[in-house]
């Protein structure tokens, strides 16, 4: 049996959060002991992104510091798969030749026999979870077919490719057999979910059969694409209590203009209307988006018509990204005409707008009762999250530690007692 020591470390989102523990479940099951940290290892394993520029330069200065460790002794081998090595291979290995082997994204079985195993088809399924076990993804498609402009992801990851509802519905099973209660639904889009094995798009149908799988509480919907927006899936998340009142549907901007440039396949008055039907559906919604500043061309007026627009709404939460020229989309031959330090700014100005909405949003929860899931302890407080809040992206809700003796993982009937920009706090209530 192959005693081989690996680490494996993980960067950029929840999508590689899942690929990686595919691959380590894949590792675990031929012997092959997995250690934290990287210099208790034999091999490590970097599965990269390569998204944004931000991204690929932590990507490119994790597999420098690897090389490092290999040349001073600490590894006797360096593996770099996922989205920048699918992306910049042949780059990649000009320019870094000390690393033993590059892979793209979802080469388990290269990965697997590099280190000396074999897959096991008839596990695929089967994850090793790397998040709390409370707490998982479920990547429900690969890929994506929007031909957004400022979007590498159809470089890296290909075209839209469903998973089959049994499939999912098996590994939903697995993950809650192992003590998850909470899924959180990802993909690079979600609502494409089954337009290509099923001939329409599917997501309400699977919603549904993965809210019967026992032990799951909580299914939670992210990366929703605004266009052509498929309906049926407010009405499930209307009717299904174990389908969160919360929907991630990234717009990235209002103005006609970009909107056109980005190809993103609505306008700034199909946005409103999509809005407006979801709120008029689930009218309990907590609503989480982003946007883009600094997209070439933004003109102050198109990027105070976004500041109204946030203000008019009123979103529960909201990030914003500032433009990344990157190569091979078709954005890249607008160049990148708004200065960084513009893009900043702009950036903080949107976020000063939000942080006031929160504000005001969560002063609204003091007194409601909410169901809350404890994650974890810090400092003098237990910290859990309601239905507004996704995992590692959202605020949380804070417990007092002295006065109550609480389960990590477990569900609590909680009362809203305060509350600042962000986060909420609470006492529990039988």
């Amino acid at each position: 049996m192959n005693k081989n020591k690996v680490s494996v470390v993980t960067l950029g989102c929840s999508k590689n959060t899942v690929d990686t523990e595919r691959l380590m479940r894949q590792l675990q099951l031929n012997g092959i002991d997995l250690k934290d940290n990287p210099e208790d290892a034999d091999t490590l394993v970097i599965n990269t992104c390569g998204f944004i520029e931000a991204a690929k330069e932590e990507s490119i200065n994790t597999i420098l510091n690897a090389v490092r460790l290999k040349n001073e002794g600490k590894l006797d081998k360096v593996i770099v798969a996922g989205c920048l090595s699918e992306r910049y291979k042949d780059d990649l290995m000009k320019e870094i030749p000390e690393v033993d082997t590059y892979f793209g994204t979802e080469n388990y079985e290269g990965i697997v026999n590099e280190l000396g195993g074999e897959l096991k088809y008839n596990l695929l399924g089967e994850r090793f979870i790397s998040t709390p076990s409370h707490t998982a993804y479920l990547k429900i498609s690969e890929g994506c077919d929007h031909p957004c402009s400022f979007c590498a992801i159809p470089i890296m990851r290909g075209k839209h490719k469903s998973k089959p509802v049994e499939e999912l519905v098996r590994e939903a099973e697995y993950l809650a057999a192992n003590n998850t209660k909470e899924l959180v639904i990802i993909a690079q889009d979600t609502t494409d979910y089954g337009k290509d094995i099923y001939k329409k798009k599917s997501l309400a149908g699977l919603l549904r059969k993965l809210s019967n799988i026992e032990g799951i509480e909580w299914v939670r919907i992210m990366y929703a694409y605004p266009s052509r927006f498929p309906t049926d899936v407010l009405e499930e998340i209307a009717s299904n209590p174990k389908i969160c009142n919360y929907l991630d549907i990234p717009l990235q901007h209002i103005s006609n203009n970009l909107l056109r440039s980005m190809r993103r396949g609505i306008t700034g008055n199909q946005t409103r209307s999509i809005l407006q039907k979801i709120k008029q559906v689930v009218p309990e919604i907590t609503l989480r988006t982003t946007f883009i500043v600094g997209y070439p061309n933004e003109t102050e007026k198109e990027f105070m018509e976004l500041c109204e627009f946030v203000k008019e709404t009123q979103f529960d939460r909201l990030g914003v990204f500032t433009f990344s020229v990157e190569e091979n989309t078709a954005s890249y031959i607008l160049g990148d005409s708004v200065p960084q330090s513009l893009k900043k700014e702009r950036k903080d100005i949107l976020m000063e707008i939000q942080k006031e909405i929160s504000l005001k949003k969560n002063s609204e929860f003091v007194g409601k009762k909410l169901k809350v899931l404890v994650e974890g302890v810090e400092g003098d407080f237990y910290i859990g999250r309601s239905y507004r809040d996704a995992p590692e992206v959202d605020g949380e809700l804070l417990l007092p530690k002295k006065k109550n003796k609480l389960e990590i993982g477990e569900f609590y009937n909680v009362q809203v007692t305060d509350y600042n920009e962000y986060d909420l706090f609470g006492k529990i209530f039988i």
